[in-house]
């Protein structure tokens, strides 16, 4: 047995940092795990694996977060099982943590739903690795193409209509119209294409139809082509194969296309609902287990209302907060209180100086499209960006990709060493 703790956070995530920043102020002594030494502002990575930004504007240490708060301690580990029952977690190294709470902010995985060949031969976008591998992939696919010169066609295939899925495509859209010519040839660019597919019949399903009209209209402006409706069933080395029969081209393929709890939550013997993720109580904790709190991607969370609330980082950084303010609750001896979100609307980035803002709460909010969405998402992303050097790191490289389009500042990794 290691050291004993009063909480233990597990997953350095929007809702872990959030719970142990918190519970840090107060006092309490917190062990937070991570298997990476960093935390990643996830909806930003698909920028990085488009070269829009670097890495570095996209992570932050974990030991820099909380080098003014010493009774959090940071160990990079990974987590191999938990015993919610007893507060414990074992590590890869064969240690058992203890504490008196226990919070389960470990994130998530893609989800292939079974599709034969998803795994094997698509990209995810999850994690910086993630994303690394997929910008080195893409790389490696546009040297190959240019050192050929033979005329064949790269198709690039995004499965997933979602926010992450949208914006992953409008992004490699706009590197194949403004980036492609100058860096390789017009000749390259012309032989690029950018597909976008999901089961849906339409994009961004979570919106508005006019949000999701907008969106769509953009996206096949900046020429990518939509295949709606109908659900992959394999993809082959070659190709994406439709259960209909019909079939695309395919050189890369991103998966976009659905999370799931990841192993730390599957095996901790909890009740698992939708997406293998805990459907947690009202006040963030995990039924039958007094004391564990799971947040984020880890829990199906419902508000102080009853309704659902969606997988957002803004949403897994409140209920960071609310879940340490219910833990000192329990520490004090007073009731805990259900969560209640502030809903704030939803985003997505379609393309250069456009995208999509559904502002405020429920049926009433404001629908934003165009110039004034996109300056709205650029100010709600650097604000939750955390650090300031990140901040400013992200405010000095937009302007240059987005009015110059000049990516040479960031180099992900040597194209030939990109793996699936």
């Amino acid at each position: 047995m290691d050291e004993n703790y009063e909480v233990i956070v597990v997953g350095g995530g929007f809702a872990g940092v959030a719970a142990a920043r918190t519970l840090g102020r107060k006092g309490v002594r917190v062990l937070l795990i991570d298997k990476n030494p960093y935390h990643q502002f996830q909806p930003l990575l698909y920028q990085v694996a488009t070269v829009q930004l670097g890495v570095s504007e996209v992570a932050r240490s974990l030991r820099d977060i909380f080098r003014g708060q010493p009774n959090v301690r940071v160990l990079v580990e990974e987590v191999t099982s938990v015993d919610p029952a007893a507060k414990r977690v074992t590590t890869s190294d064969g240690k058992v943590h203890e504490g008196r709470f226990l919070v389960l902010a470990s994130g998530a995985e893609a989800n292939f739903f079974d599709t034969p060949g998803a795994e094997e031969r698509t990209y995810p976008l999850y994690s910086v690795d993630d994303a690394v591998s997929l910008g080195g992939a893409l790389s490696n696919a546009l040297e190959a193409a240019d050192r050929a010169d033979d005329g064949t066609e790269l198709n690039f295939v995004v499965i997933g209509g979602g926010p992450t899925g949208v914006e992953t495509a409008g992004a490699m859209a706009e590197t194949v119209k403004y980036v492609l010519g100058d860096y390789f040839s017009p000749r390259l660019a012309s032989r690029c294409r950018v597909h976008l597919v999901d089961m849906i019949p339409n994009v961004l399903n979570a919106f508005s139809d006019q949000s999701k009209q907008y969106a769509a209209r953009r996206l096949e402006g900046m020429g990518v082509e939509l295949h709606l409706g109908v659900p992959v069933s394999e993809i082959a080395p070659d190709k994406v194969v439709f259960k209909d029969g019909s079939e695309i081209p395919a050189t890369l393929v991103v998966w976009a296309g659905g999370l799931k709890a990841g192993p730390v939550v599957t095996g901790s013997g909890l009740a698992q609902g939708r997406g293998g993720r805990i459907d947690v109580n009202p006040d963030l904790t995990a039924p039958g287990a007094e004391g564990v709190y799971v947040l984020g991607d880890a829990a199906n969370m419902t508000d102080d209302k009853g309704n659902k609330l969606p997988q957002l980082g803004s949403c897994a950084l409140q209920a960071g907060g609310w879940a340490a303010k219910n833990i000192l609750a329990d520490i004090e001896g007073r009731p805990r209180e259900p969560f209640h979100y502030s809903d704030k609307g939803y985003m997505a980035m379609v393309g250069r100086g456009s995208a999509v803002a559904e502002v405020g709460p429920g049926p009433n909010r404001k629908l934003l499209s165009g110039p004034l969405a996109f300056l709205a998402w650029l100010g709600v992303h650097v604000v939750l960006l955390s650090g300031s050097m990140q901040k400013i790191r992200a405010l000095a490289t937009w302007p240059s990709d987005y009015i110059s389009h000049r990516r040479s500042f960031v180099v992900l990794s040597r194209p030939d060493r990109a793996h699936s």
